[in-house]
Order: C-alpha cells, then structure tokens, then sequence
C-alpha cells in the first residue's frame, strides 16, 4: 500500500482520507453477475465476483437469495472460480461450472439436500452449458483439439542430448487471440452428456466452429450457430443458423444469407427460432436485428424493424406471445419485451456494472416462466448489484455488496450533460464527475477521458477509475462522440471509413462546454483513453496543445502495421477500411495518429500489456521512439503479463490508475500537492 501511495505523491498511509476512496480500494469491491432466477421466480442465483489480494486475481463464488430479496447465502465458497449457473427446468437442480478439482468441469447440485457432484472429465472447458427439456441431458459446447503435425522430420538426436526447443510452424489464417495467447489447433462442437453425468457425446463434426447449443422442445435436436462456409476463415461473420439431429448427427441450414445469424433461442412450443443478426454491408457498425422464422426455416421476417438499437440477449416469454431481450439506448443498457407483432414495451433500464474499471455497457439479465426478470442493476455510486422486477412495475434492488465499503466514502457526484458539435451541430451526450466536496466557486483540473471500440459506448454506470479520479481532485469528462453505439445506425457510422475524424470535434466541444460552466481551469486540462480512447488520445495531442499532459493506453498508431499485426487482422481490413493496406496507403496513412507526431509538444505517456494481442505493443513502441526523437517528455509504460484487458488483475487496474494519475501530477502547473 505505501507503494502504490508513494507513486501518487508521497503520502504515508497514516495521511490518507478514509472518506474518499483509495487505491486499496479496489481489492474490497465485488459485482454481481449472471443473475438466474428459478423457474417459478421463487428463488435467483447469481455469480458473486470479489478480489482476491493474496493471489491477485478476481474469484467468484455462487449465492442464491429469494426474489423477495429473503435468505441470501452462499451456495459455493471458496477461491476457486464457480459460474455460469444454470437451472434444471423442473428447478429441483443447478448445473455450474468449477475448477475446484482441476480443469473447469461441469457440476450439479441437488437444491433440496445441497448434494454436489462433478458430472465431467473433459479436456477443455465447456461453454453454453444448457439442460435439455426434460432435464435428462446437458449440451455443451467445447474446443477439440487436435494433434500437432510434423512439418518436417529431424535427425534423430544422441541420448542425453538438449536441443533447442522445436520452431512452431504456423499456416492458418488466424493463429492468435488477445487474452488467449496462440490458438490450439481444433475446433469448437456440440457435445450431449447425460445429466448422471458419465461420457460426452459429439454432435457435430468438421473443421469448423459450433457455438451456443439450445434444445428443440422434443429433445431430439439441437439449434446452434455456426459458420461451415467453405470460405469461413476469411468472412468471419458469415454464420447461419443450423439444426443438428441428437441420435443421427444429420445437420440442416436454417439460414443462408450474407451476413452473421446468432444466438437461436427456442418458442416454448418448437414451432419458431427467433435469432439475431443483420444483412452484412462490410460497415464499421452494423445494427443487429431480431429476427423470426419457422422451425423448418421458412417464414423469415424482422421482428420490430424500426427498432434501431442493437438487440441482444433473447428469452421467450412462456407463452410464446413474444421476446425478452437487453438492448443499450443513450448510454444507458435496459430489458425490452416484444409482442410478435413488433410492438417494443422497455420494461427496466440501468442493466450493468459488471465493467469495474471504466463505465462499458456489461450486463445481463434472465426470466422465470412467470415473468419475472432478474438482472444486474449499476449506477455511477456502485457496481453490479442484483435487480427483480416483473412487467412494467418499478424494479427492486436485492443486494448492496459494497454499502460496507462505499457507504463510508464520499463519492463523485455525476451529472449527465447534452451540448452541440462544433462540426455540424449534432447533440452529442456526456457524463462529468465532479469530486467529492465539490465547490463550484473554485476551478478544477479536467480529465477527458476516452472510450474504446470504437463501436461502444459509455454511460452513468460505476468506474472505479473516474471515482479515483474525482477523489484527486479532478472534474472527469467522458463522452459518447460519433461513432459510439446506442444512438442507432447512422450516428454509429458517421465514422465508417473515417475514424479518427469530426468525433475529435464532438470531443472537443464537450471540453468546451464544461469549461463554459465556470469551474475547470483551462490551463489545467488532460486527456486520456485506451484502445480506441488511445488512438482518439493520440490523436488529439497531434492537433491540439490545450492539454497539459496525457496518457496514451494500449493504442493503435500507424494503421498500416496495425493491420497487420492485430490478432483480428482478416476482419478490420473489410470493415473498417476500403480495403487492404497495401491497396489504399494514402488512407491508412491519413487517418494514424503517427501522422501528426510532427505537431505534438503535449507530454505523453504510452501505456499497454505486453502481452496485448489486439494492439500490440509495437504500436506504442513506434510512437514513443518518435516522441523521443522530437525530444517530447514521454514516457513507455510496460505492464507485464497484460493482454488487452489491461487492467484485468486488481493490481493491474491499481497500477493503471497510479500511473495515469503520477504522469498529470507531475505536468500540472503547479504541480499537485501531494494526494
């Protein structure tokens, strides 16, 4: 603790303002997720998620409570990592996943004893567990591997020899993913296991990727989505809803048009598939539709197709009437029902908090047969907690994880803001936090701090970065520029082919416009941001000197190499270019931040994992080393063992924090006190 203060200013640990927050803080918060609530809305489970200071990561137990908010305990205990709970139709049990013994494995619990049995022995971890309608069967899905090939065959070595370690020979399209590191070779399928547990059986076959399994009603086949195009590699949002048989293994397309078809979910009487997707115009942005059809394929209609939104998350309501589903909508995530005539009723809103670090929409919700809805509720003073509501009736809140913790600190408060672009008068929306003791008579240092994405966007939800920010005394500004989600299709794609572009305008105004309200000193603006926020950061000092200092976290700098380097490279060439690099340079060129190295005089510091596979570290390498050839105060920040999810280990976010907050200390004129 002391180090991690020292690195702020120097403080002692006996100096700090309990009252506010403080770094350490961030090993006491927890969050609720994947709330499920029991057939018969009696009784919701949820996945209780805290910090572990002792081993440094996140840890996650399961807790059940009643709908009435009655009897909360905990189910598991524990550090090891139990998720993804799932209901037995008839209630009576509860499948998860644990890596309790070794492996993540598939578990059951008997609700009226308590009894818990390991049903798995697999070999990789299951994902989409789902209880067939009988609750006799379990499908899954789950990454096969297979055998490593030789390329070549070596000499024979001497007994007792030690060789270099082999070369990896690398021929498929897509070899590495941020997070995962490099990719086994294999793929992903649809297993059936008997709900006794015992042997798992595969359902699908061939070189391709099978996902999110759901039982037809008969428990005869399964529903899934996939992409077994031939050319699948290089269109990876061509899927199609497919139909496998359990007993022959026969599989039948459903669909078959251009573009991704995802997330079946199943009338209750088997005679639709409702199902997301979009028809794919190689846009940066692209809203994702609900759709229906027949069982047997036929009958595709948009359901609700003026809904401009992007939908997600869908649930049948018991008598197939109509779709639960999650959608964002000014920044703000809420649950929606649809009749099947397209009527749209928003039945909750504030879905989220599952984000720590910075306010992402990160949320998630599940219905009884009844219909009552439980889901994770967020607003900017806490994170994940866990919600009930049924119809349209006020939701309620169950749980306050963390009144222990912040109900004894002075938080931020956090005022939504609406101003013009200075571009072409669009209303653009915002959030300032103002720090705890706000006094409007005085002026402030402002933070801008800049969502990623692009396509995503922020809103009122918790931020343990921003309250951070605010309890050290800055105003802290984020907005939602062009180019950011839930505002529909057109204002999503005014960056398409165009990015960084006029969303630096909305930005800038936005600054503006907080400056206009008389308490931030305009001599004392930074501006900070990861990933997309990184590039628009970058971008920023390289046309403006308004800012005292910032930080630049895990950007993308030269387009050019960036497209090439970047784990998901056969994607953002098609989508977010006219083409491939080597056919548009002049594009790429213009619209990288490294462009406009030549124009900064801002002291900058880069920050990114090593181990970032989605904007590697190469990017800010070449941006720093052009800093310190112009003899620009910069500075590289190495984070070991961070992927792109920077800050997904709580020291990492502490580190991220501390850093961010030492390098605009050390650049405010004067400079800070100490924190």
């Amino acid at each position: 603790m002391v180090v991690l203060v020292s690195a702020l200013g120097g403080a002692s640990a006996g100096e700090l303002d309990a009252g506010k927050l403080q770094l350490i803080d961030i090993f006491q918060l927890e969050y609720a997720a994947d709330p499920q609530i029991s057939p018969d809305g009696q009784y919701i489970v949820y996945v209780r998620t805290f910090m572990d200071i002792m081993s440094d990561r996140r840890r996650s137990n399961l807790w059940i409570l009643k709908s009435d908010g009655s009897d909360h305990r905990p189910l598991t205990s524990g550090n090891e990592n139990h998720r993804s709970p799932r209901w037995s139709p008839d209630g009576g049990r509860l499948l998860y996943i644990s890596g309790e013994e070794d492996s993540p494995q598939i578990y059951c619990r008997w609700m009226d004893t308590g009894q818990a049995a390991r049903l798995s022995r697999l070999q990789s971890s299951p994902r989409d567990v789902e209880w067939s309608p009988d609750g006799s069967q379990i499908a899954f899905s789950m990454l096969v591997v297979a055998p490593p090939g030789k390329f070549v065959s070596m000499p024979a070595k001497p007994k007792g020899a030690e060789w270099a370690e082999p070369p990896k020979v690398i021929r498929k399209l897509r070899y590495r993913s941020d997070g995962a590191g490099y990719l086994k070779d294999g793929y992903f399928h649809v297993f059936v296991l008997p709900a006794e547990g015992g042997t798992p059986r595969q359902i699908t076959s061939g070189d391709f990727n099978h996902r999110g399994p759901r039982w037809m009603p008969d428990g005869r086949s399964l529903v899934f989505s996939a992409n077994r195009h031939e050319d699948w590699e290089y269109e990876p949002r061509n899927s199609e809803i497919y139909e496998v048989d359990v007993s022959s293994r026969r599989i039948k397309a459903l669909t078959n048009r251009k573009g991704p078809d995802t997330n079946p979910a199943i009338s209750p009487d088997g005679q639709m598939i409702a199902f997301l997707g979009y028809d794919d115009r190689y846009q940066g942005y692209q809203v994702t539709h609900l759709y229906l059809m027949s069982r047997d394929g036929s009958g595709k209609r948009i359901l609700a197709a003026d809904f401009d939104r992007d939908v997600r998350n869908l649930n049948w309501g018991e008598d197939g009437g109509g779709l639960f589903f999650q959608y964002d909508d000014f920044g703000n995530t809420k649950i929606a029902f649809a009749t099947l005539d397209g009527r749209v009723e928003t039945l909750a809103e504030d879905i989220g908090g599952m984000s720590l670090g910075r306010p992402y929409s990160a949320g998630t919700y599940s219905v009884s047969e009844n219909g009552t809805y439980a889901f994770t509720l967020s607003r900017p003073d806490f994170p994940a907690d866990v919600a009930v509501g049924r119809g349209g009736t006020e939701a309620t809140r169950l749980t306050r994880l963390n009144d222990d913790l912040l109900g004894n600190k002075e938080l931020a408060t956090v005022d939504e803001i609406w101003f013009e672009s200075s571009f072409d008068g669009r209303k653009i929306q915002g959030w300032v936090a103002k720090p705890p003791g706000f006094d409007p008579a005085k002026s402030y240092p402002l933070i801008l701090e800049i969502h990623g994405g692009p396509f995503a966007n922020y809103g009122d939800r918790f931020s343990a970065e921003f309250q951070l920010y605010a309890a050290a005394g800055y105003v802290v500004l984020w907005v939602n520029p062009r180019g950011s989600t839930s505002y529909g299709e057109e204002f999503g794609n005014l960056i398409h082919h165009n990015y960084p572009g006029q969303d630096y305008d909305d930005l800038m105004s936005g600054v503006d416009a907080v400056i206009a309200d008389g308490y931030v000193a305009e001599d004392q603006l930074f501006v900070t941001g990861g990933s997309g926020g990184g590039v628009l950061s970058s971008w920023i000092v390289g046309k403006t000197d308004r800012f005292s200092a910032a930080v630049v976290a895990k950007p993308v700098i030269n387009w050019y190499s960036w497209s090439l380097t970047a784990d998901n490279y056969a994607f953002y060439y098609k989508y977010w270019f006219p083409g491939p690099p080597w056919e548009h340079m002049e594009h790429y060129m213009e619209r990288s931040p490294l462009s406009l190295v030549g124009n900064v005089t801002t002291p900058t510091m880069l920050l990114t994992g090593e181990d970032d596979y989605r904007t590697p570290m190469s990017e800010s390498e070449q941006y720093y080393q052009a800093l310190k050839l112009r003899k620009i105060d910069a500075a590289l920040v190495r984070i070991p063992g961070a992927s792109h999810g920077i800050a997904n280990r709580p020291s990492q976010l502490i580190t991220k924090i501390a850093h961010i907050l030492k390098w605009f200390e050390i650049h405010r004129d004067p400079p800070a006190d100490d924190l």
